[in-house]
């Protein structure tokens, strides 16, 4: 009878664990089908970026138009520049310690921007009007719905399967690693989501703005160092002062060598002596020799 009891027990704890678990796939499946229809009837999910190109009169006072327009927008300023670039320059003689600089350069600017997507049409309206004429313009529309769906439907995949892991009452280190690496993942998808909603509500537009060359004159300090020299008269009675000055100074430095100047006139005359000497010596002999030998 007990035996009887025990079996019967067994039966039962059987079939209600599979009811159970057949209660909870049915229990995700209808959160995954509600799902699924909430994200077929939510807006699309549509992505706009927007590029231009354009001349205007003063990129500087262009700039502070649009970011004054952008903000009325309700819009963001992600990025700016403002770059010149000198195509030419060349510098012309003022006066003697200044030169007239005459500089020829191009100014380009840089703009990214995020606008509501709603006021996006509206706001490549109002560019299109500051600028003198527009080079290049484009808009392109990215449609990102079955990305969201997909995101949304791992995500709840994830949200089940953590569930599920949750209620096997068993407490190993590798059913701990599978649920924080399911639960990762489920935040990385519903971290793509709120991207993809982010870039849906404000679009993203880049602006390359450019002005004519400008040419700009200015006076410049003279740094050629030739010009800042005495005229022509002045640096020549410059140079007989110098002269002059070099000429005592050759004077007080043989003075300071005396010792050598009455050395060497010593020297010339004691060379003039023997030379003299010896040729009185040689004059002597040879008359000896004519008288000791008579024709």
């Amino acid at each position: 009878m007990k035996r009887n009891i025990i079996a019967i027990a067994i039966v039962v704890t059987f079939f209600g664990c599979q009811n159970s678990q057949k209660a909870d796939y049915a229990s995700a499946e209808k959160a995954e089908v509600a799902d699924t229809v909430s994200a077929d009837t939510a807006a699309p999910k549509i992505i706009k970026t927007a590029d231009m190109r354009f001349r205007v009169k003063d990129v500087q006072n262009t700039k502070e138009q649009l970011s004054a327009a952008i903000k009325s927008e309700g819009g963001t300023v992600a990025e700016f520049s403002i770059e010149s670039n000198i195509q030419e320059t060349d510098k012309v003689k003022e006066s003697t310690d200044s030169l007239k600089e005459i500089t020829s350069y191009r100014t380009d600017g840089y703009l990214v921007a995020k606008v509501p997507s709603e006021k996006l049409d509206d706001f490549t309206n109002t560019i299109a009007k500051m600028a003198v004429f527009v080079d290049h313009q484009s808009m392109k529309m990215d449609d990102q719905s079955i990305t969201y769906l997909s995101n949304r439907l791992k995500a709840q995949n994830r949200v089940d399967a953590i569930t599920r892991i949750n209620k096997v009452a068993n407490k190993k280190s590798a059913n701990v690693e599978s649920a924080l690496t399911i639960k990762d993942d489920y935040v990385d998808k519903k971290v793509e989501n709120v991207q993809i909603d982010s870039r849906v509500k404000f679009s993203t537009i880049t602006l390359n703005f450019y002005q004519d060359n400008t040419v700009k004159t200015m006076i410049v300090a003279n740094d050629n160092l030739y010009d800042y020299r005495p005229a022509f008269g002045k640096r020549l009675w410059l140079g007989i002062v110098n002269g002059w000055t070099i000429f005592k100074e050759i004077i007080i430095a043989v003075s300071n060598l005396w010792m050598l100047v009455v050395l060497g006139v010593a020297t010339f005359f004691i060379i003039k002596y023997f030379i003299r000497k010896n040729k009185l010596a040689v004059e002597a002999a040879t008359k000896d020799l004519i008288d000791n030998n008579p024709r």
